[in-house]
């Protein structure tokens, strides 16, 4: 037998298999997925290897061929479904096949394992006795107390004899060897979960929750798996549907993945999973130690455990009886990756789900326009929750323009109306959320004198300033002190545009003093347990006001908030993306959704300086189905997604000539290559960051209403890149980039 082995190096050169012979003592232990250890290259050095196919053809000169030299123990074994998306991956996104491979294998490392170890008796309670006479007369005090122990117990536990009973394990060691005792070990698996609520949802499904879970599982009886959309308002009562779904699901023998956009989310989610499906939930995130990671996959590969929930990652636990995939809030930009191979969630699901004929479920208050252009088009079927069933109405809400509070001598952060709610609420014992979409005390700094801003050496963006008087770059990491005067013209007006979650949070302690406030960012939630810590002192009434960015606005039910005040609405309206008018919009719907949860009525404060705009008028009337007409008009007369595809071609360089040089040689390429009907090539440009940690950057553009069309230019751009093989040169693809590259 002969295994084709891709080697573990993520290079171009060496994205091909190679054939190796499969000793007689391994065959059983090889199979497609495994991780093997093989001889490779001229000094035959021991190298890491995946197992992509096992076979009896030869394809290379048997004398020539090596052998495999072992499997490596201890590692999440993908089975040919991993390997088979992994392949899809490459081809879809385009990546190397052991980057693609990576990725459905994210358990990069062997951590070692939590081993249980027990000490057992192999002696009567009469034979310890006279065992203890002879301890008695030699004085070995250690080794009375353990057999007064075992004269007791059958069983100890290993540590116990060791740290409480004072035995040490030269002692253990000897009575094993003369056979008074044997040592029994057991693998024992971290378990990231620590909630211990046991307390199931007993309320019954609306009409409209269970017309979708009668749906979906009939459809699923019969063997097809299809895939849905769950249009349902804030409060609407998704996730309730969501373990209806799977409890069904479940006792039909199968397991379920639950992808949520954000890490922040992740605590109220496992609550309300674990509370329903107790220690058969686990979780995984980029916040868990490697060993937890590994423990989850290994939990997720022997079965015992029916629920993952998770980021995008999530989708690549090794379930082997995959029955649903539900991807929550949908909507989220952090559901395509930012690395090779640049997939999205939502795709790699469906992929996936075809494996299993699996159910694929999307909700979201705010769908896509991606999936609501699915529905359009048949490929998915659309359901709508338009009740709230959280308690309470919708949110009153309120579009203050900042323009007229300005001219009528209001210049604080708070328009006059979120001040007199503020107040309100605090009096009334009422919890309140402040929503800014940025980080760090303020903005870019810049001088007043010359117009020059303060910027990173290493990447072409504005250094941030934070409270501490240092300047950073959110890139790289760069920082220094706040210089006393302008590096340019010397003055000495260097001053920061404040609108930051410290600033505000510092503008409350001086107009509310008496006011509790948490505040959650990137900054305050670096520690692996920060998110579940702030969250549930929050939701415990620790604090009256929580500040935050983002993550904040994104799936949290706190029944107690009755006011959410969002700060500079507008900020991201303008950004250089053609996606800048949706994720306003949404980020104010799912705003204004945090407010009135609970049996008290919420109201929403949205500050702008652009009160016309059509994304904050209709985010504050919670029109979906309005603003995706505007919008898909916008995009289809504008050739963007998802009417009309994208390509997006990346060149990055440390050698800005070579990276200008190469993406100019593409884009001709492309152009000699792709000038048929419908083929659109935009470029050669600098990329929007024009430089990152000293990579210069430049893209090109491809449009093409076929998506495969575009996966031809790709496969063709590839072949091109390895004929001309650049040095210090790297091509990226990217389709449909959620944001501008």
């Amino acid at each position: 037998m002969y295994a084709d082995i891709i080697v573990d190096i993520s290079h171009e050169k060496l994205d091909k298999a190679f054939q190796y012979i499969i000793p007689p003592h391994l065959e059983s232990e090889i199979e497609p997925g495994v991780q093997v250890m093989i001889p490779f290259g001229n000094g035959n050095k021991l190298i890491k290897g995946y197992v992509l196919n096992c076979t009896n053809e030869i394809k290379f000169d048997p004398t020539r061929m090596k052998t495999v030299d072992s499997v490596v123990k201890k590692q999440v074994s993908a089975k040919e479904n991993a390997i088979r998306l992994a392949m899809w991956m490459k081809k879809q996104y385009g990546s190397t096949l052991i980057t693609a491979l990576k990725t459905v294998l994210p358990v990069k490392q062997t951590t070692k394992g939590i081993v249980k170890k027990s000490i057992v008796s192999c002696l009567s309670k009469e034979e310890w006795e006279e065992k203890i006479k002879g301890y008695e007369r030699k004085h070995q005090v250690a080794r009375i107390r353990l057999a007064q122990e075992l004269c007791v117990h059958e069983v100890l536990p290993y540590e116990l004899v060791t740290e409480k009973l004072g035995v040490s394990a030269s002692i253990i060691k000897s009575m094993k060897e003369t056979g008074l005792i044997r040592i029994e070990e057991e693998n024992q698996y971290r378990n990231p979960v620590r909630v211990n609520h046991n307390q199931k949802d007993t309320k019954e499904m609306s009409p409209d929750q269970q017309v979708i879970v009668d749906k979906v599982l009939a459809d699923f009886d019969k063997g097809e798996g299809k895939h849905y959309l769950i249009q349902g308002i804030t409060g609407s009562g998704k996730t309730f549907v969501y373990i209806n779904l799977i409890k069904e699901i479940i006792e039909r023998g199968k397991q379920a993945i639950v992808l949520i956009p954000e890490i922040a989310l992740t605590y109220q989610t496992v609550l309300r999973f674990s509370n329903e499906f107790g220690d058969r939930v686990t979780f995984v995130n980029s916040k868990l130690s490697p060993g937890e990671k590994y423990d989850q996959f290994e939990r997720a590969r022997r079965g015992e455990v029916d629920v993952v929930i998770g980021p995008r990652s999530a989708l690549f636990v090794p379930f082997e009886k995959l029955g649903i995939i539900i991807i929550d809030e949908e909507h989220e930009s952090s559901y395509k990756s930012e690395t090779m191979p640049k997939y999205h969630a939502r795709e790699v699901a469906f992929e996936l789900a075809s494996y299993y004929n699996a159910s694929v479920v999307l909700g979201s208050a705010t769908p896509s326009l991606e999936a609501s252009y699915l529905c359009e088009q048949g490929k998915m079927e659309k359901f709508y929750l338009k009740k709230r069933l959280t308690g309470g109405n919708l949110p009153n809400v309120y579009i203050e323009d900042l323009r007229k509070e300005l001219k009528e001598g209001n210049r604080s952060i708070f328009s006059r109306r979120l001040f007199e709610l503020i107040e309100d609420r605090l009096s009334k014992k009422e919890q309140i959320i402040l929503f800014l979409n940025r980080r760090g005390y303020s903005g870019f700094v810049s001088c007043r004198t010359c117009g020059s801003a303060m910027k990173c050496p290493h990447c072409d963006v504005a250094l941030s300033e934070h409270r501490n008087g240092n300047l950073v770059c959110h890139y790289c990491g760069y920082g220094i002190p706040k210089p006393p005067a302008c590096p340019k013209c010397g003055s000495r007006y260097l001053m920061g545009f404040k609108a930051g979650t410290q600033q505000i949070e510092e503008a409350l302690w001086r107009t509310f003093p008496h006011a509790k406030t948490l505040r959650m960012d990137a900054d305050t939630t670096r520690q692996k347990e920060s998110y579940e810590e702030i969250l549930s002192s929050f939701a415990n009434g620790e604090a009256d006001i929580l500040i935050g960015t983002q993550m904040i606005v994104k799936g949290h039910d706190f029944p107690n908030v009755t006011l959410v005040g969002v700060l500079a609405a507008d900020i991201s309206l303008y950004a250089q993306d053609y996606r800048a008018s949706e994720r306003t919009f949404q980020l104010l719907t799912q705003a204004a959704g945090r407010a009135g949860r609970g049996k008290v009525a919420g109201d929403v404060v949205i500050q702008t300086y652009q009160p016309e705009e059509v994304p904050i008028v209709l985010s504050a009337a919670q029109d979906y189905d309005s603003f995706y007409q505007y919008e898909i008009e916008h995009r289809e007369l504008m050739e963007y997604p998802p009417v009309v595809h994208m390509l997006g071609i990346q060149v990055m360089s440390p050698n800005c000539e070579l990276a200008e040089n190469v993406i100019g040689k593409l884009t001709e390429y492309l152009r000699h290559g792709f000038c048929g009907h419908g083929d659109k090539i935009i470029g050669p440009t600098g990329a929007q960051i024009g430089k990152v940690k000293d990579v210069f950057r430049f893209v090109t553009y491809a449009k093409h209403p076929d998506y495969n069309r575009l996966i031809q230019m790709k496969d063709e751009l590839e072949s091109f890149v390895e004929k001309n093989a650049w040095k210090n040169v790297m091509v990226q693809f990217d389709f449909d980039p959620m944001n501008v590259i």
